[in-house]
């Protein structure tokens, strides 16, 4: 798994625990942070602190590859600052839940990245907990492939640094144009590559020294001059850069690609072919088609044009692959997005938000029987239906209560296209939804509940809570007496129930 990375810096000096936590970090004992993160949290009386020490053992257990154990952390940590109002927190909690969820949804981290420059644009006093959140929000942007979004973001943490003091290098994220120049690369606009190379290495040589950077951005600097020597462009890295005890899968690949780089500008290209077959890079690092792409210009170097077709043909192929998945998303994106206008243009009409469910906007509990009672007054045979999420609490287990609710939120816009014109959907509570169907006898609804659960099984689930399938169950009562509710809700709670047990 990846970690974000957690940016660091001089912070709380007269709060020794999250001084310490910050000090292993920095150090690579994530394991040691992890574990003090836990105690503070545990310890603490205050929503602050332990959503505070929540953030940082997130970020910690990320780093090891913890991924399973992140999403009840997430809700933990969510409800802990959820009265707080650190918009700063908030901001740095969102980017870390995005980058957690993009390997099982790509709709969820992007949701998770509005959320967090949201909520940091309400940030009005200039601290480190801004910084941090800025640096973070940037990076995950950056490994997601949002390379302007993460661009701006990383400029706010260098200045929100700046503005309270920090070190130049203390906030350095020269990593962030290195992978925008190497994707454009990717997608055959070397020039391009070559100008943002030499801006990075002007820019940040301008404002700081190299060495003083994080570890890794010392080698995401450096990387840039190597990149620009392979490709005849004149460049110098000081070896210096490659000397910083830098630890994990990011460092690995970037001293793999250097060395890869070096040996081919230096005249040796089939060492560098030796040097990188049959191997790979984590894709977050300098994205997918990187070493493809270096692997091409050791062929072409080597003489070898096949070859190098083949491998810079393979590059193309990867970068090709990200923006079709990433159009695929938006795609759905757009249907969901027109699924919840048609939601609250439905619910528009509603005259009380104390009719209204917040979490879904559709009818409450208390709206389904003001409605009902008022069908009373028009005696005619009708239907209720009680509609139940199966084996909801796993996605709530599995991917934590976030993304529990926007599967809630999404159940609810699926029921209410779905369901016809003057039909009434609501929520009843929890996970499960009611559908009064006035003028229906049991056969239409039996038919219309069928079309329900396949319009729920159908949609593209994957996308939001990967591996943990969303279906329901529909049961089906006659309301012969519009004043007995209570009685045809149990008939057909009892209906679901039975369908249920027939269908396990």
């Amino acid at each position: 798994m990846t970690p974000p990375d957690i940016a660091l810096s001089r912070e709380d000096g007269d709060d020794p625990p999250f001084t310490e936590i910050r000090r292993l970090i920095s150090g690579g004992d994530d394991d040691a942070a992890a574990r003090l993160a836990a105690q503070v949290a545990d310890a603490s009386g205050d929503p602050r602190v332990e959503g505070r020490a929540l953030v940082l053992r997130l970020g910690s257990l990320f780093n090891l590859g913890r991924v399973a154990e992140c999403p009840p952390l997430l809700d933990r940590a969510f409800q802990a600052l959820d009265d707080v109002g650190d918009h700063a927190l908030l901001g740095d909690l969102y980017a870390l839940a995005a980058i957690i969820a993009v390997q099982d949804s790509l709709e969820r981290c992007i949701r998770h990245l509005a959320h967090s420059a949201r909520e940091l644009e309400q940030v009005e006093r200039p601290r480190i907990e801004a910084v941090n959140a800025w640096h973070n929000l940037a990076v995950t942007q950056s490994y997601v492939g949002f390379h302007a979004q993460a661009v701006v973001a990383a400029e706010r943490a260098y200045e929100t640094g700046q503005l309270i003091g920090l070190a130049p290098g203390d906030h350095a994220l020269p990593e962030i144009a290195v992978r925008w120049a190497v994707s454009k690369d990717h997608q055959g606009d070397t020039e391009g590559c070559v100008r943002m190379l030499r801006g990075v290495l002007d820019t940040w040589g301008r404002r700081t020294e190299p060495t003083a950077m994080w570890c890794v951005e010392q080698h995401y600097y450096g990387y840039a001059a190597a990149r620009l020597r392979v490709l005849g462009e004149p460049a110098h890295a000081d070896p210096a850069l490659f000397a910083a005890e830098a630890t994990g899968w990011e460092a690995a690949d970037l001293r793999l690609l250097v060395s890869a780089c070096t040996t081919v500008a230096d005249g040796r290209p089939r060492d560098a072919i030796a040097l990188l077959t049959d191997r790979e890079v984590h894709p977050y690092t300098l994205g997918a088609a990187e070493i493809c792409r270096v692997r091409a210009i050791a062929y072409q170097a080597d003489g070898d044009f096949r070859a190098a077709l083949a491998a810079d043909r393979e590059a193309t192929r990867r970068s090709s692959a990200d923006g079709e998945a990433l159009r695929e998303r938006l795609v759905a994106g757009a249907r969901v997005q027109l699924d919840h206008e048609e939601l609250t243009r439905i619910v528009g009409q509603y005259e009380s938000e104390a009719l209204t469910d917040p979490l879904t906007a559709l009818p409450n509990r208390r709206h389904l029987h003001r409605r009902i009672a008022e069908a009373a007054d028009r005696p005619a045979h009708a239907a209720v239906g009680v509609v139940d999420l199966d084996g909801f609490k796993a996605v709530n287990t599995v991917h934590g209560h976030l993304s529990g609710d926007l599967v809630l939120r999404r159940v609810a816009a699926i029921l209410a296209r779905t369901v016809r014109h003057g039909d009434f959907v609501a929520r009843y509570g929890g996970d499960e939804f009611v559908v009064f169907l006035p003028g229906t006898d049991l056969g239409t609804a039996h038919e219309i509940g069928a079309r329900i659960a396949a319009a729920v099984a159908a949609e593209n689930w994957d996308a939001l809570v990967v591996g943990t399938p969303v279906t329901v169950t529909v049961g089906w009562a006659a309301l012969t007496d519009h004043r007995d509710l209570l009685s045809a809700l149990d008939t057909a709670d009892r209906a679901m129930l039975d369908r249920k047990s027939w269908v396990s």
